[in-house]
């Protein structure tokens, strides 16, 4: 700023202004009483000169005196103030007096305190909200009024690169708002009622719970925040209880509608002769059997899941489990004309860490199923060899069990692992039905043996398990015994 700008410069011009209006005016007005007392003219000259000289000389000096004193510390409060305005709150304007100009330095200097404090608590308050945003599982987005994006946390931000990725169906794609596809009814809701909503929304094979809610600028909407949280695994793990629940009862109302029948006829002596009681009885005992098999296999498929399963390891020999399965169910065999054929290795490594029993149950299991789905004339087969390790994989015994049956359609394969899944359009039962959790309990077994299970079936020729079992297994320190 030039000194002429100033209000310094502009008070010293308006005091030599008024200072020659006064010699002006004495001038004009003194003169006929100073021709009287100086004879000559030029003494009347010279003393206006040195009048001039001297006024003009002490505004002068006051006008510096007034820059000193006001104009360099207004000057350094504005340089302050710029500096204030760049982010930095330390800087400090010296008090030189204690005049209405030291107070109001002091002030400054408070109200600049007061402000880098202000400013620091707000920074560590939108620091620690983004903490708490990445730290969130939950996607969080923040909307304006025209759908543009204004914060969104980690989860948020994949969120939306993945949906708006997808595509939508035409109406939505002619939609120019830029919200995605799925959270843009929800949207246009809630910027029409001002209200929170939430709802649940598909995206592909996925579910998401999306809680909306406005966020105001005095008395108006200015945009919409959304948390989003996938729920799919708790939809499926819903859906799987539910199911559980529904099969549980269709599984144990069959035999207690057959007892409860078989035993009013009995009661009631509808059965005349000993034959008919005899088998009667006899179907009451074979129902109060397969409800004892499905306690057990619930009770055991329960504490393999919640990892209470009790297992006793030791060195294994897979034939020997082979063989001792294959003796087992010679009688069955040769009464349902099913041949038992085994191709086993010879010299097979033991495994190092396994449970014998598990494993004859998961044999058990897979050869119940075998038998139950097999016709007649048409042989079981079992194998055995041993796969050295590789880069990829470690060392394996595989457990091949082949049968002849009617074979699983392929899309019913994913599931049939699932408990109580059993696909009995492609499959032909036998006389004696399956409680629906046996390649359940397998999985599990298997998995308890860092082992691998895998089907392969070909409609109408029949099905394969395969099982692959460690012969060194990693253990793990977390591993119930």
């Amino acid at each position: 700023m030039s000194f002429w700008r100033s209000v310094v410069g502009k008070l010293w011009m308006t005091i030599i202004g008024l200072v020659a209006c006064v010699l002006l005016f004495l001038g004009i007005y003194l003169l006929p009483y100073i021709d009287s007392n100086f004879a000559h003219p030029n003494d009347i000259k010279r003393l206006f000169i040195y009048t001039a000289i001297i006024g003009f000389s002490l505004t002068t000096f006051f006008a510096f005196f007034l820059f000193t004193k006001i104009t360099q510390p207004l000057r350094q409060l504005k340089e302050a103030a710029d500096t204030i305005t760049q982010g930095d709150y330390t800087k400090k304007v010296e008090i030189r007096s204690t005049d209405e100009l030291g107070e109001l330095a002091r002030t400054f200097n408070h109200m600049a305190e007061e402000l880098q404090f202000v400013i620091q608590d707000l920074h560590q308050e939108k620091e620690h909200l983004f903490s708490i945003l990445r730290s969130m599982t939950d996607a969080v987005i923040t909307f304006d009024a025209d759908g543009n994006v204004l914060l969104a946390n980690p989860h948020g931000q994949v969120n939306l690169s993945r949906w708006n990725s997808l595509e939508w169906d035409e109406e939505e794609a002619a939609d120019t708002n830029p919200v995605p596809g799925p959270l843009r009814a929800l949207y246009q809701q809630v910027l029409q009622e001002a209200t929170e909503v939430s709802d649940r929304i598909h995206v592909k094979e996925e579910v998401w719970s999306v809680v909306m809610g406005p966020l105001y600028n005095s008395d108006r909407v200015r945009g919409v925040v959304a948390v989003l949280r996938n729920v799919t695994q708790e939809v499926k793990l819903e859906k799987l209880r539910k199911d559980f629940v529904a099969n549980v009862s269709h599984e144990l109302r069959t035999p207690l509608s057959m007892l409860q029948g078989y035993s009013e006829a009995l009661l009631d002596d509808i059965v005349s002769s000993p034959e008919e009681r005899k088998e009667l009885v006899q179907v009451i005992h074979d129902e109060s059997l397969r409800m004892g098999r499905l306690v057990r296999d619930l009770l055991d498929l329960a504490r393999m899941e919640a990892g209470h399963m009790q297992m006793h390891w030791g060195r294994v020999e897979v034939n020997g489990i082979i063989d001792k399965v294959t003796r087992k169910y010679n009688v069955l065999s040769s009464e349902r004309d099913i041949g038992i054929v085994s191709q086993c290795e010879q010299d097979l490594p033991e495994l190092e860490r396994a449970d014998e029993d598990r494993l004859e149950q998961v044999m058990t299991n897979l050869m119940d199923n075998a038998f139950r789905h097999s016709q007649s004339g048409e042989p079981i087969i079992l194998r055995t060899y041993y796969v050295p390790a590789t880069l990829q994989d470690e060392a394996r015994v595989w457990i091949h069990i082949q049968d002849h049956g009617q074979g699983i359609p392929k899309e019913d394969v994913p599931y049939i692992f699932e408990r109580f899944y059993k696909a009995d359009k492609a499959r032909t039962r036998g006389t004696a039905a399956g409680t629906g959790l046996g390649l359940a309990i397998v999985r599990n077994i298997v998995e308890a043996h860092k082992g691998v299970i895998q089907v392969s079936s070909d409609l109408g020729k029949g099905t394969t398990f395969s099982i692959g079992i460690p012969v060194s297994p990693i253990v793990e320190e977390t591993m119930i015994m």
